[in-house]
């Protein structure tokens, strides 16, 4: 993932801004909750596309 890329996008829900997790290839939104899933590079920041993190994922 490019770093660039990074600073510029946002999590659509609440416009806040997203972790990248290289292992899981997703950006993480943790004051929603949210995973969106990075699919061929591309981040795919659709929110009926997004998983909900777990208890576990969202506490670290």
């Amino acid at each position: 993932m490019d770093h660039r890329l990074l600073e510029i996008v946002a999590c659509p829900v609440c416009n806040g801004k997203l972790q990248y997790n290289q292992q899981q290839q997703e950006l993480v939104c943790k004051p929603d909750g949210l995973a969106y899933p990075v699919r061929d590079g591309i981040p795919v920041l659709l929110e009926n596309e997004a998983r909900t993190l777990t208890a576990d994922e969202s506490l670290s």
